[in-house]
């Protein structure tokens, strides 16, 4: 059996018709919130890049890009993207952005290695966003406060769904902890980085994980990130390792800790050599993107991703993104969902 959890007691709370307009409503309500939240213009976006270039995504690294041939190209190779992460920081030095100013886009992607679940699916949809900042800015402080900025957007589209739905009563708390992955690792020692989220989760309802890819005290690496967009391995001025972070909160539906964003201030022309170092990727420094990078030729951003269909799971509280997005799931998978009435779009 696939890994698949649901509920003994799970019912959805709104049905197929109601689910789809409320996906539209909350989608719409949420980016606009977002956008003026951070300052944030909608940019169109790609769904594939050129193999080579160094401009996609290699997430943990070992995961496959999806590839085809171009036939009125000579047979160039392009790839799906796994994310925006590079092409953001491209746009926003594109456009000329002044610091406190970004873009954001819709962002779907294919991700054949994924490991499906209730939480995870073939077929990725997020809010790609990027924002220019000072250099001045490239503290824990600063990430910090536009974090604040994204929980207040979460806050307002959960009263949002509740003034529509009134049986899907708010559960987020009042403010968003902050916790850094060394602190867990020490106060939870024997668990993995997973348990640790959901111990974090339990107990805080929403939490900002920072340090997410840099080594922690006993050397270990909380989750991989790649080396060359998020900054992990500065140490910041509370002398902590790391500026980025994953948003996760508490899912009431299934018992335990969802991720629903990924963020953190990008790498300087400096941090990405250390990065690539230490990673043992030093060959990329001659890719197009991570000369542009090491020549100082790209502003310095602050940016993330937002699942948009996790999203929809989590205000919705439903037990299966398949629930709220279309997608291809293995056969035992949906005959299970089948028989416990939960409805696979």
């Amino acid at each position: 059996m696939s890994k698949l959890n649901i509920p003994a007691d799970y019912k959805s709370i709104l049905n197929e018709k109601e689910t789809e307009n409320a996906i539209v409503m909350l989608k719409n309500f949420f980016q606009t919130s977002l956008s003026t939240e951070l300052n944030l213009t909608r940019v169109t976006a790609p769904l594939f890049v050129k193999t080579g270039t160094g401009i996609n995504d290699d997430l943990n690294g070992v995961e496959r890009p999806v590839r085809f041939p171009v036939k009125d190209m000579g047979e160039q190779s392009m790839e799906i993207v796994h994310s925006l992460a590079k092409w953001k920081r491209l746009k926003v030095t594109e456009l000329g952005l002044k610091p406190g100013f970004g873009v954001y886009t819709d962002m779907n992607a294919i991700r054949a290695d994924e490991e499906l679940d209730n939480i995870h699916s073939l077929y990725v949809d997020q809010w790609d966003w990027e924002m220019a900042i000072d250099p001045k800015n490239r503290t824990v402080a600063y990430l910090k406060s536009v974090v604040e900025k994204l929980f207040r957007t979460l806050k307002r589209t959960e009263f949002y769904v509740y003034d529509r739905y009134p049986s899907i009563t708010p559960i987020l708390p009042e403010n968003i902890t902050f916790l850094y992955a060394d602190d867990l690792q020490k106060e939870f020692p024997n668990k993995s980085p997973k348990e640790r989220e959901f111990e974090a989760c339990k107990k805080y309802g929403v939490v900002f994980i920072i340090g997410i890819g840099g080594k922690l005290g006993n050397g270990d690496i909380w989750d991989g990130r790649a080396p060359d967009y998020d900054d992990w391995i500065t140490i910041n001025e509370e002398g902590r390792r790391g500026l980025n972070g994953d948003l996760l909160v508490w899912n009431p539906v299934l018992g335990n800790a969802l991720e629903l964003s990924s963020m953190g201030i990008r790498v300087s022309p400096s941090t990405v050599v250390e990065q690539l170092e230490e990673r043992g990727c030093m060959e990329r420094k001659d890719l197009p993107f991570h000369k542009k990078l090491i020549a100082g030729e790209l502003t310095q951003t602050l940016g993330g991703g937002i699942g948009q269909s996790r999203l929809c799971m989590y205000f919705l509280r439903k037990c299966h993104i398949g629930e709220v997005q279309v997608s291809i799931w293995p056969e035992d998978m949906v005959s299970k969902c089948r028989s416990s009435g939960v409805l696979l779009l």
